[in-house]
């Protein structure tokens, strides 16, 4: 049994960490669709919250996010150097994930964002759902691992 939770906290934490670690590029190099959505949230914070807090989330929260996510990917892995704190890092790992794509899903449902995520580039109008559907499998895949490898005492 124990060899099969391995197994199953391994493929979560891979997959995990590969939409994570994927996302980086686009987050720390100005791509077009981050800008929108960071740009969408600042402005959405401007009037939900302040001026000042939708402007510095509009400048800066790409980085904040992609730098959470980053080291999460990175707890995520490191039980292959850690190997016998694997259960450990991997429930804290899991948590850290599910909490980032907790507000992922929070901004895609309750902000102007929505769902399906719709920017312009070059003039052409793109659509995607792929982040909100990774965002959230990555938060019940987060929270499985969360049970797969906390104490149940």
């Amino acid at each position: 049994m124990n060899t099969i939770k391995a197994a199953v906290s391994w493929a979560i934490a891979l997959w995990s960490s590969y939409v994570f670690l994927g996302s980086l590029p686009y987050k720390f190099n100005g791509a077009a669709e981050p800008l929108h959505i960071f740009g969408t949230l600042g402005k959405w914070m401007s009037e939900v919250l302040s001026d000042t807090i939708g402007q510095l989330f509009t400048e800066y929260g790409a980085y904040i996010v992609g730098g959470f996510e980053l080291i999460t990917a990175l707890v995520l892995l490191s039980p292959i150097v850690f190997w016998s704190q694997r259960e450990k890092l991997h429930c804290i790992g899991g948590l850290m994930s599910a909490m980032v794509m907790g507000g992922a899903i929070f901004f895609h449902l309750f902000t102007p964002l929505g769902w399906v995520v719709k920017w312009q580039e070059n003039g052409q109008l793109h659509t995607d759902s792929g982040l909100a559907n990774a965002a959230l499998s990555i938060l019940i895949l987060g929270i499985v691992m969360v049970l797969l490898n906390g104490k149940t005492r």
